[in-house]
């Protein structure tokens, strides 16, 4: 009988894991920091190309007197950031950050709230430098919102994280913009870094 009623105990102990499946900010975040290091290489930088940095390692494991392990850690996922149309986005944007930063460093384009270029004044530029910052811009833009659906793609993320991921790469992009760029707050007001 005791065997029987140790045999339950120990079915019921063993049967209660919970599997938490959660997006992965962390690991997201991290991505973010290296493509746009890679990019444009971070605050008053060159662009870069870095080695994907380890992740994390796994968590820490814990028992339970009676050997059981009473947590488990899952490890935090590798972001994929290495699929053929992720390098072509990063080598795009890598390629155009040069033609970028002189519009950027005189005031004429800054980072807008959501992480995306924007033309903020068109002063002291010619017709000819209207039309390509314009176009600079636009071909940022669209680089930029690709390679978000890219990474999400990538990693069979749900089409919801799309946003999540545009998040956490607008505050890489503000943070690691060069002093004396324009930034746009999250009330929409202009400031230099």
């Amino acid at each position: 009988m005791w065997q029987r009623t140790l045999l339950i105990v120990t079915f019921i102990v063993s049967a209660c894991v919970t599997v938490n499946i959660y997006f992965p900010a962390a690991a997201v975040e991290r991505a973010a920091e290296q493509i746009v290091k890679e990019t444009w290489g971070g605050p008053g930088g060159s662009p870069q190309k870095g080695e994907p940095q380890s992740e994390r390692p796994a968590g820490p494991s814990s028992k339970t007197p009676f050997g059981f392990v009473s947590e488990a850690y899952a490890q935090e996922p590798d972001i994929n950031l290495s699929n053929p149309a992720i390098r072509a986005l990063k080598d795009s944007i890598r390629n155009r950050s040069d033609a970028i930063k002189p519009y950027m460093d005189r005031g004429n384009v800054g980072i807008n709230q959501d992480g995306l270029l924007m033309v903020r004044s068109t002063d002291g530029l010619s017709l000819k430098e209207r039309a390509e910052v314009q176009q600079l811009v636009e071909a940022e833009n669209r680089d930029r919102e690709s390679l978000y659906l890219e990474i999400a793609k990538a990693n069979n993320f749900s089409a919801d994280a799309v946003p999540k991921i545009k998040r956490i790469f607008a505050k890489s992009w503000i943070d690691q913009a060069k002093p004396g760029w324009w930034i746009q707050d999250p009330q929409g007001n202009w400031k230099k870094k």
